[in-house]
């Protein structure tokens, strides 16, 4: 079965992390949820506390996946960008080939660790600068270039979920999903 883990920092948006989740396990796919900090419960954007599936730690000893999923906030993306152990996992994910997705604020992460240095991404505006220089930057919702998705925020992140479960599970998979959730497309 195919593999994702997704990171879960202090400050994660909240929106963004479940439906993430949610969509890809929908879409067939192991879905790890790992906690920065360990296995406590994690305070997120709008004060909503989601309790991680593993560690980062133990998570990634049960690697490799086909993504790794960094979900934004302000303050979860910072974090991000200030882990080790997040730069690590990501350097190694796309020197091996294999699917990187950051939604909102966390394609900064991507920055922070440099990662998918010149390619097509997009983010939320607000970050949007910080990218430009070192990156292709488009305004659509998603875009995808080539092992790298990266999308714009909350109200983007169905479809940033569909276009990983397509990219690992196919186009057929991720459009068999829209009806039952009753996305607008």
């Amino acid at each position: 079965m195919p593999s994702a883990l997704v990171f879960l920092a202090e400050g994660a948006e909240e929106m963004e992390t479940v439906i993430s989740v949610d969509v890809l396990r929908r879409g067939g796919i192991d879905v790890t949820l790992a906690g920065l900090k360990g296995v406590e419960p994690v305070l997120c954007s709008r004060n909503v506390k989601l309790v991680p599936d593993k560690s980062v730690a133990d998570a990634l000893k049960s690697g490799p996946y086909d993504v790794l999923v960094c979900p934004g906030g302000a303050k979860g993306a910072q974090n991000l960008c200030e882990s080790a152990e997040v730069g690590k996992a990501l350097k190694e994910q796309e020197k091996a080939g294999r699917l990187v997705a950051a939604v909102c604020a966390a394609p900064t992460a991507l920055l922070a660790h440099q990662v998918a240095k010149g390619k097509k991404v997009t983010s939320h505006p607000s970050v949007a600068d910080k990218l430009k220089g070192d990156y292709k930057y488009l305004e659509d919702r998603v875009v995808v270039d080539e092992k790298i998705i990266t999308s714009r925020g909350p109200g983007t992140c169905f479809e940033f979920a569909l276009a990983i479960v397509e990219q690992i599970q196919g186009k057929d998979k991720a459009s068999s999903l829209v009806n039952p959730m009753l996305v607008k497309m």
